[in-house]
This record gives structure tokens, sequence and C-alpha cells, in this order.
């Protein structure tokens, strides 16, 4: 069976941006949290899936995809971890799916991205070594890599990610018709606004 793209879902980060008195992972949207319906979604498209989490989300994490699929990283910030932070979840996500032929970094606070999008965005990998998902020329999520970048994308650490990597490598961007690739839950106006999002859309899709 031929190898593809894995989805690396980020789900280790403090959240410190967002001041409500829980995680902002652990949002309700509907009936799920914001981080069981970014994973509904990565899962949907059918492709490995592999989260990177905390010991505090790695229960829901254990409930969409297999137990060896979740990553447990302490939390960011404890002492003796200093190296912990986007660039390293990356690291260990990318690690834990080495057979893949790609993988597709996801934010877990991005509930709205669509799964045909991360399909859309793993397609182009087989011909491009970074592709990333737009909507309406903005540069968004998910990010894609392939496997040529492994070994660099598995030397990641702190928190820098794989912006300058992505820099050095010829990127380009797939159009979708998806606004959610450039929302993502940092604050409770950002988680409002995706509430509202999701209403509307099951008022279209009663109303049709």
């Amino acid at each position: 069976m031929r190898a593809q793209p894995a989805v690396i879902v980020l789900a280790a980060g403090r959240g410190s941006r967002f001041l409500g008195a829980d995680h902002k992972l652990a949002q309700r949207l509907g009936s799920a949290t914001v981080l069981a319906t970014t994973l509904r979604h990565a899962v949907a498209t059918q492709l490995p899936v592999v989260v990177v989490t905390t010991e505090a989300f790695a229960e829901v994490a254990r409930r969409s995809v297999a137990a060896r699929d979740v990553i447990v990283l302490p939390e960011v910030g404890s002492p003796g971890h200093e190296a912990l932070g986007m660039g390293y979840s990356i690291a260990s996500g990318v690690s834990g799916a080495p057979d893949a032929s790609g993988w597709l970094v996801l934010p877990g606070d991005m509930p709205m991205v669509r799964s045909e999008t991360m399909l859309e965005v793993a397609r182009e990998l087989a011909q491009h070594p970074v592709v990333f998902a737009q909507h309406k020329g903005v540069r968004g999520h998910p990010v894609g890599f392939s496997a040529e970048l492994y070994s660099e994308l598995t030397a990641l650490r702190g928190d820098e990610g794989a912006r300058r990597l992505a820099a050095r490598y010829p990127a380009i961007g797939v159009e979708v018709d998806d606004p959610g690739v450039l929302i993502d839950v940092d604050t409770e106006a950002d988680l409002e606004s995706v509430r509202l999002a999701q209403q509307a859309a099951r008022h279209e899709a009663q109303r049709l």
C-alpha cells in the first residue's frame, strides 16, 4: 500500500491568550470541544493522524485516534523541558509517523478547517516540498511538508515552529473556498466567532 501524508494535530500549547476558565481546546462547539472537532475533521480525511498533546487532552485524543498515535508531552514551561514548544511538537509528531509520504501540520485550535481542504493540500505534496492552504490569497493552515524534509523537521526545537524551514524551500499556496484555514481559537472573541459561524452553517444546511 502506497504511503500517504499524515496529519499532525498540535495540541500541546498553553493557550495563554485565551482568558476563559478552561483551556481553549476544552471549550464547547455544539456537542463537541474545539479539539474534538478539529480531530473529527482530520480523521474524516482517512489519512493517518498523529496528535501531539499533553496529559490534559490525551484522553480526548485517544477517543479519536489509536493510542499509539497520541504523543504526550510535558506541559510547556515544565522544569527541565526548555526545548518544548511548537517546533518540538512538530518534530515529535513527524517522528511519530516516519513512514508517511509527508506531513500536514494543523493546530488543534482550528476546528473550522474542512477535511476536503486537508486532502487538497495533501495531494499537492506529491509535487512540492512545502504546500499551504490559502483563502482569498491569505496564507493559512494546514501547512504540508514532503518526506524529503524529514531530517529537518525532526530537528526542530523550542517555539520557532517550521516558519523558517518553510521559507527556505519553494512553497506553493493551494487556494481553497474554506475560510476556516484562517480561523484559530486564540481568544474568547475568536471562540464566539466560530460558534456564530457554526450556527450560520447549520441554518444554511437546514434551508437547502
